[in-house]
């Protein structure tokens, strides 16, 4: 069989294996068992930063070093550290390059911790016209821009802020397909609201307690990545008290917000969270969160919340308990993996419910 043929959906851990072993996917150094997750391959941070003036897209055609001197501002050695800093746009060659064959595609998101520090890490390519999506036939390096939103993050070589699925076919579920989904698996406790996805709302009436959420400080100190549990939460985020359900979000403002509804993923499927509506109000739920076969399933029950990565826009928004958000386009995979999340891998977020990237106390 072809590398591009074979059953369509998300490629599993085994299948990225073969594509490692047969060169589709190479790095240097080797790429390490650890990278590999049960739907996604980790990538690692390259020895060197470029500081940008400007945010760009290679372009067809066009490759990114031939564009980077029309954008470079001075280049950094990450091999004993480097600070990124707030407000500021750097482009970081990834260790791994990919090589893919017609009928495979790849596409990127943030990791789950990069998300939670504000990060925005996205994947640029060679002839690339948009971010995080790679075409089939793909031949060429990767790239990571990084903008740090709320913290100056440090860094290092090897650090592991994106990750890339590798899609062969169609593998999106309908929302025909979505229902039958649920009815076989319960996918949330109740009624499933499904609309191009499966939607969830926003949690501001906690069962205990009034903290419903998490506002970032706007002048907080620098976060080492590689330190877990490191940082005291109240040096980089104040608390958020709600008792009315309600929370007005500020302008230009970062929060860490929960679903209400408590989330499954079945072995069989991965799902990626993306905008309701493009016009839900005048706020924008982080929506390059990926959700792997086995999240919210396994010793914690069945059902994890989702944490909301909140940034509000130009006007001051109130957002109330139980307002729709965002929904989980659900995805079958290729075959089932051969690990599932929080049941044979260490999973920072396996039963979660509102909670701070593994960094903070």
């Amino acid at each position: 069989m072809a590398l591009g043929e074979g059953m369509n959906g998300v490629l599993p851990d085994s299948e990225i294996r073969n594509l490692i072993d047969t060169g589709v996917i190479s790095a240097e150094p080797a790429i390490i068992p650890e990278q590999i997750q049960p739907a996604s391959l980790d990538l690692r941070l390259g020895t060197t930063a470029y500081r940008l003036r400007a945010s760009f897209l290679a372009g067809r055609g066009k490759r990114i070093t031939d564009r980077l001197a029309d954008f470079q501002m001075h280049q950094m050695d990450l091999s004993n550290g480097a600070v990124l800093e707030r407000g500021c746009v750097y482009l970081v060659p990834l260790m791994e390059r990919l090589r893919l064959p017609q009928g495979l595609a790849a596409v990127a998101n943030a990791k789950s911790s990069t998300g939670r520090l504000d990060l925005l890490t996205r994947l640029v390519t060679d002839d690339g016209t948009e971010f995080d999506r790679l075409p089939e036939g793909y031949d060429g390096p990767l790239y990571a821009e990084i903008c740090p939103r709320s913290f100056s993050v440090l860094v290092r070589p090897g650090m592991r802020l994106n990750q890339l699925r590798l899609r062969r076919g169609q593998a999106v579920l309908s929302d025909q397909e979505l229902r039958s989904l649920n009815d076989r698996e319960p996918l949330v406790e109740g009624d499933a609201l499904i609309d191009h996805g499966l939607g969830f709302s926003v949690d501001l009436r906690p069962t205990t307690g009034d903290l419903v959420g998490y506002r970032a400080r706007p002048h907080s100190g620098v976060i080492d990545l590689d330190r877990i549990g490191a940082y005291p939460a109240a040096d980089f985020w104040d608390e958020l008290h709600s008792t009315d359900g309600r929370l007005i979000l500020d302008p230009g403002a970062f929060y860490i917000l929960v679903s209400r509804e408590s989330v499954a993923i079945p072995a069989d499927f991965a799902a990626e969270m993306a905008p309701y509506l493009a016009m839900v109000g005048e706020f924008r739920v982080h929506y390059a969160g990926f959700f792997d076969p086995g999240f919210g399933i396994g010793a914690f029950g069945t059902g994890a919340r989702g944490v909301l990565e909140v940034r509000c826009h130009e006007a001051p928004f109130v957002l109330e308990h139980g307002q729709v958000v965002g929904r989980l386009v659900y995805e079958r995979m290729a075959a089932r993996p051969q690990r599932l999340y929080g049941a044979d891998i260490k999973s920072n977020y396996q039963g979660q419910g509102l909670k701070l990237a593994k960094q903070f106390a």
